[in-house]
């Protein structure tokens, strides 16, 4: 299979200048540049620049996917949107990070599963994460838990020394894992979320709060009023030098109070939800075999009870003397067999293929298939 890697870096807050789109033309000549964004795909070489200082300087998400199992994103958001600390509670390995600079918070969120089957649509997932920046910028913290999430599931696939989970306490856990929003499911597939690790996760987590009724003009004059000079006038040149695409949701949580987000403890450990999502995973499959083995059941009985529809089906596919209608005979008797055995009539089907083998001795081709099915 030969080599694929896929690129894609997005300005939201604002445009790249003419400048910056040369100065990004230098990092690579084939890639398509516009002011909003620089894609580019590798079937060989790779990319000459650093992707983590890209995003630092130009750009507020990127993506990358490769056809060995790598999938990434980063996002870049304004510094005063959350504090480092609350995001590096998250961070796991090489798998969560969380820097700033002067200006930005950054988030690495990796998944790698050199086992996995490639995801179809993987590289064309970024419209639909997209919208976790946004969920981020106003404290929803879940975006994070998941990506937390997803490096435990590498941590199982890599078969870890377990002294290490036990070793790895839980993160504050959001409210409202168990109901995400659809920027956050596309995350979760996106990282190879374990569907039970998070089933486990979300037993603890609240329930999410009601969302704070739409600002009226009652509401926000007086809080406006109240704001010390200092604060408005710096919202104000804010405003003036902009666009600053969350300056309004800023300035009403400012208003407001600041919304800290809804949390519970982290009191389990890494080892703590694994076992308690392969307890699941098994729940699950046994569950899965019980319906199956009662659709079986039902199968088999309901065929018993029209056994001698399907006794004339097998003499008539024979009858026809062709190997493609011989192959339909006995798979028909195979399935007899079972249902002749579920109903406890065993004997009585080992007495009809007796007779039936004894009519169709002379077909070898017929005899051949009966014998390879262990119809003898």
């Amino acid at each position: 299979m030969s080599e694929y890697q896929y690129y894609a870096f997005q300005a939201l807050d604002r445009p790249l200048t003419r400048e910056e789109r040369e100065q990004l033309r230098a990092v690579s000549s084939r890639a398509r540049i516009t002011a909003t964004s620089f894609t580019n795909t590798y079937n060989w070489g790779d990319l000459s620049g650093s992707p983590r200082r890209m995003t630092e300087l130009y750009f507020d998400a990127h993506l990358y996917v490769t056809n060995w199992g790598t999938h990434r994103l980063m996002l870049r958001l304004p510094k005063r949107a959350m504090p480092l600390d609350t995001a590096q509670r998250y961070c796991l390995d090489h798998h969560v990070e969380a820097w700033t600079t002067r200006t930005h918070l950054l988030l690495d969120l990796t998944s790698e599963d050199e086992g996995g089957d490639w995801v179809e649509g993987a590289d064309d997932a970024l419209a639909a994460l997209i919208g976790v920046r946004d969920e981020l910028v106003v404290g929803d913290l879940r975006p994070l838990y998941l990506a937390w999430l997803s490096a435990l599931t590498a941590w199982e696939l890599e078969d870890d020394d377990e002294e290490e989970y036990r070793n790895c306490p839980e993160p504050p856990v959001p409210a409202g894992l168990a109901e995400l929003s659809a920027p956050q499911q596309a995350l979760a597939d996106y990282l190879r979320v374990d569907p039970d690790l998070l089933a486990a996760a979300a037993q603890v987590s609240p329930a999410v709060p009601s969302k704070p009724a739409k600002p009226t003009k009652r509401e926000l004059a007086p809080l406006i009023t109240a704001l010390p000079k200092r604060e408005k006038d710096a919202f104000l040149l804010r405003l003036a030098l902009g666009p600053e695409p969350h300056l309004r949701t800023e300035l009403l949580h400012h208003l407001r109070g600041p919304a800290s987000p809804s949390t519970a403890p982290g009191l389990r450990s890494a080892a703590q939800l694994l076992d308690a999502a392969h307890a699941r995973r098994a729940e699950r499959r046994q569950h899965t075999e019980r319906r199956r083995t009662e659709a079986r059941d039902q199968h088999l009985t309901a065929l018993a009870r029209e056994a001698e529809s399907h006794w004339k089906q097998v003499h008539e596919h024979i009858g026809t003397k062709k190997t493609s209608a011989y192959d339909t005979a006995v798979t028909l008797l195979t399935e007899l067999r079972d249902a002749y055995t579920h109903t406890g009539q065993e004997a009585d089907f080992r007495t009809r293929l007796t007779h039936l083998r004894d009519n169709y001795r002379r077909r070898p081709a017929l005899m051949e298939r009966l014998d390879h099915c262990g119809l003898r």
